[in-house]
């Protein structure tokens, strides 16, 4: 890795920051339908709510979550409100048995949502196989336990959460403040109060060249799942949030290329120590030929369904083989 030309700060990064997007306390930001394997091999429905929220107090470099969220707390009910409207509406092909909670920050952060509905919540988890929401792993502790013993005692809770990246340096230049002794800390007190784990892992965070990234990506991925990780996430790392599109300019950061999502989907899925997933939103970010994109992409989405290596997709075009 190269040498860093300086350490990003919170101040820093708020300086690069764009305007927020407009968003509703009393509606999710997004909502969608997806089936997920899960560790036992089983294929979950699932509804992915994207609740909308107060921002994250950590304000990690590469994160945009932020462009989605609320400069105040939401009010007691509104959460539920919005876990309402998005089930009214999703109309799903099969019945849902899996739910992801996702505020663009941490479920168990006090500032974030009021544990008087952590009640109401579990009990639009009635039926469920499992449960899934998002934490810094700063937040996981007393609250975290509260919620689970709320949920009913047939549904699991998998807490997600972000190890961005096993190199010590780079993921102390994220800005996460976080070290890897914290995330460990963190997961072992999930495995001992039976929660179930999933780990994002950052493909290419700044300061990596293309080899090094993957190579630190796979490291990554034997982190996670030495940490007891039940799922793990690869997400591609972005643009668009004002700190990583400077970084870009200058030369600090430069986009992922493909092949590098695809080897490292090949590596976590060959470990068979868990699920290994490849993060393929705004996939196309990524193509660099237009000729076998959708055949890559479509390869990505069967491994990332059925866990199983699938061949390369030669092309003619890119020499990509």
């Amino acid at each position: 890795m190269k040498p860093l030309l300086f350490e990003p700060t919170s101040s820093w990064i708020l300086e690069k920051r764009g305007a927020r997007n407009s968003v509703s306390a009393n509606q999710p930001h997004a909502f969608l339908f997806e089936t997920e394997i899960d560790r036992d091999g089983l294929l979950q429905p699932t509804a992915t709510i994207f609740l909308t929220n107060k921002e994250c107090p950590f304000r990690c470099l590469m994160c945009d979550l932020w462009k989605n969220t609320l400069v105040d707390r939401v009010e007691p009910g509104q959460i539920t409100e919005q876990i309402d409207f998005a089930i009214n509406r999703l109309a799903p092909p099969s019945p849902v048995t899996q739910f992801k909670l996702y505020n663009s920050g941490s479920f168990f952060d006090p500032g974030a949502i009021p544990e008087p509905e952590y009640q109401a919540i579990s009990e639009r988890c009635q039926g469920l196989h499992r449960v899934i929401v998002e934490s810094h792993p700063a937040f996981i502790g007393f609250r975290t336990t509260d919620f689970k013993q709320c949920l009913p005692t047939t549904t699991l809770l998998q807490v997600a959460m972000g190890l961005e990246t096993a190199h010590p340096e780079v993921l102390r230049s994220l800005n996460k403040k976080m070290t890897l002794n914290q995330f460990s800390r963190a997961a072992s007190f999930l495995h001992g109060n039976k929660i179930e784990l999933r780990v994002f892992v950052l493909l290419k965070p700044p300061f990596m060249e293309e080899g090094e990234a993957l190579e630190w990506a796979c490291k990554s991925i034997n982190f996670a799942f030495e940490q007891g990780a039940s799922v793990v996430s690869i997400i591609p790392t972005r643009l668009g949030n004002g700190a990583m599109n400077h970084l870009e300019s200058v030369g600090e950061f430069t986009l992922p290329h493909l092949e590098s999502l695809e080897t490292a989907l090949d590596y976590g899925i060959n470990l068979q120590r868990g699920v290994a997933l490849a993060d393929l939103w705004d996939l196309e970010k990524f193509n660099r030929c237009d000729s076998c994109f959708s055949p890559r992409r479509k390869r990505l989405e069967l491994m990332n369904q059925t866990q199983r290596l699938l061949s390369r997709i030669e092309c003619n075009q890119c020499n990509r083989s």
